[in-house]
């Protein structure tokens, strides 16, 4: 029996089977992913194989997992060693930031698409809470929005409140399967509500204390909308960290630097102080964004560091 796994808690796994009921199951022994260490061998999305067994609780055992078309992961934000799956076998992203409450780290966009470049996963960039932005905010946003606009990405603004962007965000999720993902306190389950008000995901407060968004979403899992297709709702993200790249994953995950690298005098250019470097002179031109390339450098010192201190940290 094959089923798509719509909830992930890491120790159990909800499967719907072809005649729409849930089985709740778990795993047979240890599935792994290309070598790759995992918190989590499985993902909401994947399509798996399931023996059923006589239990109160478990009635399912998960025997195999179907190929993948794509998946998103991350680094663990508890076992930096590990990688953590977001979700798999998607059609696209709809990544929530908004411009304050809490105010927008740009660096963070470029960091999730990071995670999906790999996949080429289409990634919709979505500025929430438009409601509230002052004007500085609204030219700060037109800004991001060329600049995402020109390399492939489609950026809406949108308000729970105003109904801003709302039917076009519809529009786009109608019969597709889409990860829902952004940085805690964005208002990522209230947009979803407002998307699709039958869901009624559960909504906190930003931390007064922290000016930080909390966790609402504990666990990964699929929902079906009523308009047709599902989304995959994930917990919020706080940080994004990538010590399991190296260098040129990150310069090749970067698709306008990538799309004319080879027009670099030095195969290996990092795009930083080599000689005749096409990056460079792009960014100098106006055609690649400075805001990306910034974001680009820090994310490669960062990697770096990580790696200096990983293969100095028995010596």
């Amino acid at each position: 029996m094959t089923g798509i796994v719509i909830k992930s808690t890491g120790s159990w796994y909800n499967v719907r089977i072809p005649n729409g009921e849930i089985i709740k199951s778990r795993i047979a022994g240890k599935i792994k992913l290309d070598g790759l260490k995992l918190t989590n061998p499985i993902a909401v999305g994947d399509e798996v194989t399931l023996e059923m067994e006589d239990s109160d609780e478990i009635r399912g055992v998960i025997k195999a997992i179907s190929p993948r078309k794509n998946y998103v992961v991350r680094q663990s934000p508890r076992k930096k060693h590990q990688l953590h799956f977001l979700a798999s076998n998607v059609d696209q992203v709809l990544l929530i930031v908004t411009m304050r409450e809490p105010n927008l780290k740009v660096g963070f966009i470029d960091r999730f698409l990071i995670m999906t470049e790999p996949y080429s996963i289409p990634a919709i960039i979505v500025f929430n809470k438009s409601d509230i932005y002052t004007d500085d905010d609204l030219v700060y946003y037109n800004e991001l929005n060329a600049i995402y606009t020109k390399i492939g990405h489609r950026v809406i603004k949108a308000s729970s409140v105003t109904k801003d962007g709302l039917k076009e965000i519809r529009t786009l999720l109608k019969d597709k399967v889409t990860l829902i993902a952004g940085q805690s306190g964005v208002g990522k389950s209230t947009l979803v509500n407002a998307i699709e008000p039958t869901l009624d995901l559960r909504t906190e407060e930003i931390s007064d204390f922290s000016g930080k968004g909390q966790h609402t979403t504990t666990f990964a899992e699929m929902f079906d909308l009523s308009f047709g297709g599902q989304i995959i709702d994930t917990p919020g993200i706080k940080t994004l960290a990538f010590s399991h790249l190296e260098v040129m994953d990150i310069a090749h995950n970067f698709k306008e630097f990538f799309a004319i690298a080879d027009q670099c005098k030095f195969a290996n250019c990092t795009h930083r102080n080599e000689p005749k470097c096409a990056i460079k002179a792009a960014v100098e031109s106006g055609e690649i964004s400075h805001i990306r390339y910034q974001n680009y450098l820090g994310l490669l010192e960062e990697v770096e560091d990580q790696n200096y201190w990983e293969r100095h940290s028995d010596v």
